[in-house]
C-alpha cells in the first residue's frame, strides 16, 4: 500500500503521520524536527512550558526544519491555555492541536490569524461541533491513547463514527498506533492519517530522560499499563510504578505548593511537577503516561528509522 498525503488546511504533509504532542518536555523542538524533515508533521508539547521558552522550542524546530511541518499541542485544562496558543501563533507555528479538554474560544484565535486549529476528541458529536466551530482538522482519540482519556471506547469504533460526522475536514486516528498494519488499519476506517505517541515517546530525539524510555521499552505485559485519576478530571493511562500505584490506593501525597497551572485542579497532586519528575529521570516517583500497547514497543530508535520501518511495513500490505 502507498501512504496518501496529508493536507489539513493549505498544509500537505507528505506522510500521514503527526507525532503526539508528549508533556511535559517529551516533545520538544529536536523530536518535532525530526518527524518534520521525513514529511510528517512534528509538534511540540507546549503545556507546562513558560512563554519564553515555547518560543525558544518554536524557533529551534524552524532552524533544525526549515521546511517541514511544525505545531504545537496544548492541554485545554491548563490555565496558560489561551497564551501558549497566541505565542505559537505569534511566532508562526504551522498548526496548533488542543487536547485535554474543549474550548470554543481556540477557533476564533485560529481564524483571525489563519492558523488550523485542530482538537482531539472522542465522539462524532464533538467532531461535528468543532467542524462548525472552525477545526481544520480532527483528530480522534480512544481508550488506548496514552495520558489524558475522553472515552473508555476503542479508536478503532470512533473512527467511522467521526468520519460519518464531518463533512469537509480530514480525521486523524490515535490510539495504538504503532505498525504499518496500524496505519493501514486506520486508512481503511476512513482516516486521513494517524497520530502516533508512544512510538516516538521511545526514540532517541525524544526528550525523556534514559530512565524513561528504558522504562518504556520495559513495559511488557498489559498489567503494566494502568488507569490513573488526574488532578485535571479526566482518567490517565499511565506505566505502573510507585507513583503510580499510590495514586491507585490514595495514599499520593499532596502538592506543598500550588502554582494554579490548571483551570480546574482536585489538587490530589501536582501533575506537571509529577510528569516533570519522570522526564528528568525519576521514574519511580514521576508520573509516566503511555499508550496501552507500549509492550510492542521493544526498541529507542532514531525518527528515520522508525519512518522507514513503518513506511515498509505499509508497502508489504496489499
Amino acid at each position: 500500500m502507498k501512504l496518501p498525503e496529508l493536507r489539513i488546511g493549505n498544509l500537505i504533509a507528505k506522510v500521514p503521520i503527526i507525532q503526539g504532542g508528549m508533556a511535559i518536555r517529551l516533545s520538544t523542538a529536536r523530536l518535532a524536527a525530526a518527524v518534520a524533515n521525513e514529511g510528517g508533521i512534528g509538534l511540540i508539547a507546549a503545556s507546562g512550558m513558560p512563554l519564553d521558552e515555547l518560543r525558544y522550542e518554536i524557533k529551534l524546530a524552524r532552524k533544525l526544519s526549515p521546511t517541514g511541518i511544525i505545531g504545537i499541542n496544548a492541554m485545554v485544562a491548563a490555565s496558560a491555555f489561551a497564551d501558549l496558543v497566541k505565542t505559537a501563533i505569534e511566532e508562526g507555528i504551522d498548526l496548533v492541536v488542543a487536547g485535554a479538554g474543549f474550548s470554543r474560544d481556540m477557533f476564533a484565535l485560529g481564524k483571525e490569524s489563519g492558523t488550523p486549529i485542530v482538537p482531539i476528541v472522542s465522539s462524532g458529536k464533538l467532531a461535528k461541533i468543532s467542524e462548525k466551530l472552525g477545526a481544520a482538522a480532527i483528530i480522534v482519540e480512544g481508550c488506548e491513547a496514552g495520558g489524558h482519556l475522553g472515552t473508555d471506547r476503542s479508536s478503532r469504533e470512533i473512527v467511522p463514527e467521526v468520519v460519518a460526522a464531518v463533512k469537509n475536514i480530514p480525521v486523524i486516528g490515535a490510539g495504538a498506533v504503532l505498525e504499518g498494519k496500524d496505519i493501514v488499519e486506520m486508512l481503511k476506517l476512513g482516516a486521513s492519517g494517524v497520530q502516533m505517541g508512544s512510538r516516538f515517546a521511545a526514540s532517541e530525539e525524544c526528550n525523556a530522560s534514559d530512565e524513561l524510555k528504558k522504562m518504556y521499552v520495559r513495559a511488557e505485559k498489559p498489567e503494566d499499563i494502568v488507569l490513573i485519576d488526574s488532578p485535571v478530571g479526566l482518567p490517565g493511562q499511565a506505566i505502573k510504578n510507585k507513583f503510580a500505584e499510590s495514586i491507585l490506593d490514595g495514599t499520593v501525597p499532596p502538592p506543598t505548593r500550588c502554582d494554579r497551572c490548571l483551570k480546574h485542579c482536585s489538587r490530589k497532586f501536582c501533575l506537571i511537577r509529577a510528569l516533570q519528575r519522570a522526564q528528568q529521570g525519576d521514574v519511580e516517583t514521576g508520573l509516566v503516561f503511555s499508550g496501552n500497547n507500549m509492550r510492542r514497543v521493544d526498541s529507542i530508535l532514531p525518527v528515520k528509522d522508525i519512518f522507514a520501518k513503518l513506511q515498509s511495513e505499509v508497502a508489504a500490505i496489499d
